[in-house]
């Protein structure tokens, strides 16, 4: 049961990584564009879709990401919470 949760958790981990390299890649002009950044754009846009629909931008600065890794951190937190209950 403890390796099912160690896997999860780490591939939430791997996913985690994704979205930050996303995010920087917004600081690098046209590298969304590559073939790269469409990659992990298709990969992380569905997960930060619902948080821009919900919290708008603060002027330039979109600060969803910020939400959206943050309840990706508690996502994992609660999923080694929920596999130590059952251990």
């Amino acid at each position: 049961m403890a390796s099912i949760a160690n896997i999860i958790v780490q591939l939430m981990q791997i996913y985690w990584f994704i979205c930050i390299i996303y995010i920087f890649m917004s600081w690098v002009p046209n590298a969304r564009e590559s073939q790269f950044g469409q990659t992990i754009g298709k990969l992380v846009e569905p997960f930060f879709a619902p948080f821009r629909q919900i919290i708008p931008p603060i002027g330039m600065i979109d600060i969803s990401p910020i939400v959206a890794l943050i309840a990706l951190r508690l996502a994992m937190d609660g999923v080694r919470y929920l596999f130590s209950l059952f251990m």
